[in-house]
């Protein structure tokens, strides 16, 4: 019996030749991503109203985030194959709209298990967003433009995933914690039209789906995630978990075997020959997992232990959020002259030093001030993060590869999120941390070292980045010559 799906692709549309402005291509394929990527932590400056209204239990409160970053991950590369085959523009505006219908389910929710039944249906949707955005955008552009494009893509994502508590808050002060679901319906009606009009239709290698692949891969990793997260309430050494992280490992380890051995595979393993793409994902879940479980944690900490409201909680991650948007179109900029490595090294150690700071400052009792200096910090760090590992990630890819690279890519770092709220959840719980007042901060600064921990592993993986390899076969970040360093623009 076969185990692939056969995906007849319907007739291909005439392809419109007509030069589009950069800046028109930059926004078309921008502001959707900007949008998917809001969504990873747009509720967590909502989530102790939410916890009032809903009265979710704890694991409850971590499946409202999590279940949006599991299937997000489980159907990137998933969404990459069904571009690649019907349509790369196709499938992102199906992604798009099938995004907003369960922003809308969001809104309506009247209790904790549809709300998260509506967050597991939107991560489906921003799956098919993130990383074909990337692909659309790289072939909208000028190859000699291509650098800048993707430092602005990097800026906008990591202003997405940043702003996310701050543009919750504001909503939820302003309105209900139902509006920032709400919020994304405008944006759409927007957006849907203008990915028409500014990003031509492109296709990668038709091939059938790998569907043993999908579920090996998705099943693997919801149930290591979800092992995790039972494992505060059953032990570590109880045999639900124990069960569920060893059926984890099996599956993932047949996912890799299974990937060997089958003529279409769902991530094609000869990707990871190429040095620059194994580093760029090392790094990408490293700085997934240690950075946004302390996000998750802080956005929190500043509502349930400083006091503050959703909106003063945001503004008040300023310092944090807003330098990415100045730092990453920078280190897209500087990247065809300094190589990618300096950048991703630098950013790397930035956030891993911002973590530990905080969690020197948390125990204890600090006062806001005290905490500005690691905030602007560790958003200086993402900012020299995000365009370079993106950049890093195509760098050695043949045009054909482009969408499932940026898919696996986004996919590792979509796993990170929902590892790195469980992992960080877990060690918070286990310090003696509680969703109240009097016992936030006794378990925070245990739950900010290991996350300092763990980004200083993915800064050690970076110096394994290449200074020079082979010219990449069509590297969408500006055909770069060296797998670390880009050729200058012509």
């Amino acid at each position: 019996m076969s185990t692939t799906l056969a995906l007849d692709p319907p007739p291909a549309p005439p392809r419109s030749r007509r030069p589009v402005p950069v800046w028109l291509a930059l926004v078309a394929a921008s502001l959707p991503m900007f949008m998917a990527t809001l969504d990873n932590l747009v509720m967590t400056g909502a989530l102790p109203v939410i916890q009032r209204s809903l009265a979710p239990s704890v694991e409850q409160l971590q499946w409202f985030v999590n279940a949006y970053t599991l299937s997000f991950a489980a159907f990137m590369l998933v969404a990459a194959a069904l571009g690649d085959r019907w349509g790369r523009r196709r499938v992102f505006v199906i992604g798009i709209a099938l995004f907003t219908v369960a922003s809308a389910a969001a809104a309506l929710a009247q209790d904790p298990a549809s709300l998260i039944a509506a967050r597991a249906v939107q991560g489906v949707g921003g799956a098919a967003i993130l990383p074909l955005s990337l692909t659309l955008l790289a072939g909208a552009v000028p190859e000699r433009l291509r650098p800048m494009a993707i430092g602005v893509w990097g800026g906008v994502s990591g202003l997405g995933i940043a702003l996310g508590p701050l543009i919750g808050g504001a909503v939820v002060e302003g309105m209900s914690w139902r509006g920032i679901f709400w919020l994304n319906v405008p944006v759409a009606v927007v957006a849907i039209p203008l990915v028409l009009v500014a990003l031509r239709e492109s296709r990668g290698r038709a091939q059938r789906l790998d569907l043993v692949g999908v579920l090996l891969a998705g099943v693997g990793v919801l149930l290591g995630v979800w092992g995790i997260i039972r494992a505060d309430d059953d032990g570590w050494g109880s045999a639900r978990v124990l069960t569920m992280l060893g059926a984890s490992l099996v599956l993932l380890a047949a996912f890799v075997a299974w990937e060997r051995r089958v003529p279409n595979p769902l991530v094609p393993l000869r990707l990871f020959r190429s040095r620059s793409f194994s580093v760029a994902n090392t790094t990408s879940l490293a700085f997934a997992v240690g950075m946004f479980g302390a996000v998750f944690l802080l956005t929190q900490y500043l509502q349930v232990d400083m006091g503050y409201s959703p909106l003063e909680a945001g503004v008040r991650t300023l310092p944090w959020t807003a330098a990415p948007m100045v730092v990453a179109p920078l280190a897209g900029a500087l990247a065809p002259r300094t190589g990618i490595r300096p950048l991703l090294l630098g950013g790397l150690v930035l956030q891993a030093a911002a973590l530990a700071w905080l969690a020197v400052v948390t125990d204890g009792d600090p006062t806001y001030a005290s905490l500005v200096p690691s905030f602007v910090l560790a958003g200086i760090g993402m900012g020299l993060t995000f365009a370079p590992s993106a950049t890093a990630v195509l760098a050695d890819m043949a045009e054909d590869d482009h969408a499932v690279a940026s898919s696996t890519n986004a996919t590792v770092r979509e796993v990170g999120v929902a590892l790195g709220v469980a992992l960080l959840m877990a060690v918070f719980q286990a310090a003696g941390g509680a969703l109240t007042p009097a016992d936030y901060a006794t378990g925070l600064p245990a739950a900010l070292w290991v996350g300092a921990a763990i980004v200083a592993v993915g800064a050690v993986s970076a110096l394994w980045l290449p200074r020079r390899s082979p010219a990449g076969n069509g590297a969408s970040a500006g055909s770069m010559a060296p797998a670390g360093r880009m050729a200058p623009a012509a």
